[in-house]
Formats: structure tokens, C-alpha cells, sequence
């Protein structure tokens, strides 16, 4: 368990477990959108070392309490996942920041099944200015309607997001008029920045972690 605390965040009609970890100054905020392994340790830890940077952080559970811990297991919870409500919920997260914790700006950071709602949010919501993308590469609808850059970390070998698809993904955000920065990991395959998986790099975890705090202090500070 973290330091921080579980909170509802009312999506529509329905109240939503989210992780919540807060330190320093609450202008600014983070939500946390999960991988296909559920709301995790992980996830959890990664929120706590944000909120120690400084940040307000906010982690909704997209997957309705769902967690996997095999390839088999994720595979059917990303298949199964219900994406109207997990819209909504990953919407509720940024108003709950934004109207309950008082946060003027917002980073949105997704872990792989979690990119395509960081990416998403940002055209809906005017709060968030940056997006941070962990092995993923969907630049989501219209994203010419946000000018919040795009922080994307890849790893070297992943059949999970071919070349084609991040081509395609950077020509989409430079054509919508966005910044985008691209850093490949050498040596690192999907879920390299999981202390949880058999893949995690602590070293290359660490960088994509630091280039990742210091993306975010500089766009949310601005």
C-alpha cells in the first residue's frame, strides 16, 4: 500500500475507486491512467514518487477493480473493458483534480492500455497540458484540438507498437501543430518501467522516470 489514500470519483452515476497522493503544491496535477494489468502496485508507487516531486496525482480505476497478473489474464481484461465508462471515468479523474483538489493544470500519463486516455483527454480537457506516453502510440481523435505536448518513452524491441504505428503517431501530432519528444530505451521491451514485470530495466525505468518529472514541472509550471 502507498502513502497516499483510495477516493470516489463520481463518473456520471457511479462512484469510482481512484488511488489519490498529494505533496507540495496543489496548482498543479497528475492523473495516472493504468496498463492492462489494472490499478497495481505499480501504478501506485509510481503515483507516490509524483506526489513526492510535488504534484497533486490521481489514479482512477478504469477496469472496475479488475487485476491481472498473466498475459492471459490482461489480455481478457483490456478485451472485456467496458471503453464508454473508462472514458468517462478517465474524464472524472481531470474534473475531480481540477474542481476538488483546486489543480489549475494537469499531466496526463498513461501506461500502455492507459496511452490512448492520456492522449484522449487532452482534446476534452482544457487543464491538461502534457501528455506522457509509456509504450504506446494512438494519438486519439482530433488531436489538433489541444496544443499540449506529447512526452513518449518506447522501448527498443516491442511487437506491441510497431514502427508504422509510431510514424504514423508522431505525423499526427506535428501535423495537429503539438511538440512531441521521442526516446527509445535500448536493451528494453514492453513494460520496461514495471518493478512488477519480468521485463522491468530499473535503469532505463529511472531515466524515462526523470525525463518524465522533469516534462511535467517544465509545461505545468509554464
Amino acid at each position: 500500500m502507498g502513502s497516499g489514500t483510495f477516493e470516489q470519483v463520481r463518473a456520471g452515476a457511479e462512484s469510482v475507486r481512484a488511488y489519490a497522493s498529494r505533496a507540495g503544491s496543489l496548482t498543479t496535477g497528475v492523473v495516472i491512467f493504468h496498463p492492462w494489468w489494472g490499478l497495481n502496485d505499480d501504478v501506485i508507487a509510481y503515483a507516490d514518487r509524483l506526489a513526492a516531486a510535488g504534484f497533486a496525482v490521481v489514479a482512477p480505476d478504469l477496469a472496475r477493480g479488475q487485476l491481472a497478473s498473466t498475459i492471459e489474464e490482461a489480455t481478457a481484461l483490456a478485451t472485456g473493458l467496458d471503453h464508454a465508462h473508462a472514458n468517462s471515468v478517465a474524464l472524472a479523474a481531470i474534473d475531480w483534480l481540477t474542481d476538488t483538489r483546486g489543480v489549475a493544470k494537469v499531466g496526463a500519463v498513461g501506461f500502455s492500455m492507459g496511452g490512448p486516455f492520456a492522449m484522449m483527454c487532452a482534446p476534452q480537457r482544457q487543464a491538461v497540458a502534457a501528455s506522457v506516453v509509456y509504450y504506446d502510440a494512438w494519438a486519439g481523435e482530433h488531436p489538433e484540438r489541444s496544443k499540449a505536448p506529447v512526452l513518449l518513452h518506447l522501448a527498443e524491441v516491442d511487437p506491441y507498437t510497431p514502427d508504422d504505428a509510431i510514424a504514423s503517431f508522431e505525423r499526427e501530432i506535428r501535423d495537429a501543430g503539438r511538440r512531441i519528444d521521442i526516446h527509445r530505451y535500448p536493451g528494453t521491451e514492453h513494460w520496461f518501467a514495471e518493478p512488477s514485470q519480468t521485463n522491468w530495466r530499473p535503469a532505463a525505468a529511472e531515466l524515462a522516470f526523470e525525463r518524465t518529472l522533469a516534462f511535467l514541472h517544465h509545461n505545468l509550471a509554464s
